[in-house]
């Protein structure tokens, strides 16, 4: 597939052209820049091309998270139908994808949020895809007249793809002379204002963002799509880490994960936010290859058997969050 020097493909403008996110004259612009081979940049190694069908294998390797497997699927079938509506000039509407993601830390939310974004730049929803990250103190200001501002960069900075405020409740949170107002109020405009082209994704616990929700009955119905990020199971656990150990040429034995199993289990008792998400387990994993490392210095057997191979040893229970 022939690619400019800025990375956009004939097929990626064709696509925009497509789904009405440019104009005829846009277009033709884009695709001579590539004919011509204008605007050249600095000489920097290419990154491989990502092809949708890679992204969307990689959204199904991921373990559970059924429900958004699910819905993208329905948009891939519905920007497919829009497609084919317009070649019979029928009316083909344009999605409103803004989304509330609710669960625990840990549970997804942020690694879903960035597949989208290259999701539906590859099906010609969004022109860029990237992911931009916004907390409460990149939108609220500390005088008349910068939140605006405040607010108005992050929006430039995420056109084209998603922005992602996660804890998106802190917004709601301050007296009467925060700006935590202001700036719902400035992003419910730049969410209409830019609709064909910005997704906002608000995320947070599900009881605050519930509540936060329903302290402002005009933001809910702004949002299409709500989506619930539950705690893994123990079982999803354990492949999740099983995932982790294989991608990095490590095996876990029969009684690391029986060790690992306990160690959760006993987690889920003391601390129920924590307990049931990947970046508990993440910090067993790594803290169990450490220890493999230490154990077998001392014990000078580097058999290849050995070097793969987590104990139960290795695992142990320290105090992970």
């Amino acid at each position: 597939m022939k690619r400019n020097p800025i990375g956009r493909s004939y097929e990626d403008i064709l696509n925009m052209f497509e789904y009405g996110k440019l104009t005829t004259e846009e277009t033709l612009k884009k695709l001579s820049v590539i004919r011509n081979g204008k605007a050249v940049q600095p000489l920097q190694a290419e990154q491989p091309e990502e092809h949708l069908d890679e992204i969307l294998a990689e959204l199904e390797s991921l373990i559970g998270l059924n429900n958004v497997k699910g819905l993208v699927k329905e948009i891939q079938a519905y920007i497919n139908i829009q497609k084919k509506r317009r070649v019979e000039q029928l009316v083909a509407d344009s999605l409103v994808l803004h989304m509330i993601f609710r669960g625990n830390p840990g549970t997804g939310k942020t690694t879903v949020a960035r597949l989208l974004g290259k999701i539906f730049q590859k099906m010609g929803v969004l022109e860029k895809g990237h992911l931009i990250e916004v907390e409460r103190a990149d939108l609220v200001g500390e005088y008349i007249g910068h939140t605006a501002v405040k607010v108005r960069d992050q929006i430039k900075r995420s056109i084209g793809g998603i922005m992602f405020i996660d804890e998106a409740y802190s917004l709601a949170r301050g007296g009467e002379k925060d700006f935590g107002k202001e700036a719902i109020d400035a992003l419910v405009k730049s969410m209409e204002d830019y609709k064909d082209n910005l997704v906002l994704i608000l995320a947070g616990y599900k009881d605050e963002m519930d509540t936060f929700l329903r302290s402002n009955p005009g933001l809910k119905s702004r949002f299409p799509i709500h989506i619930d990020f539950p705690d893994y199971t123990l079982e999803e656990l354990i492949l999740i880490a099983e995932r982790m150990v294989e991608k990095r040429d490590y095996k876990l034995s029969l009684s690391s994960k029986a060790r690992l199993a306990k160690i959760i289990s006993k987690k889920r008792i003391e601390d129920g936010i924590n307990s049931g998400n990947a970046r508990l387990v993440r910090n067993i994993i790594e803290r169990a290859i450490r220890k493999q490392a230490v154990r077998l210095q001392k014990g000078e057997d580097f058999s290849r058997e050995n070097l793969l191979m987590l104990n139960s040893d290795d695992i142990t229970e320290e105090d992970y969050t």
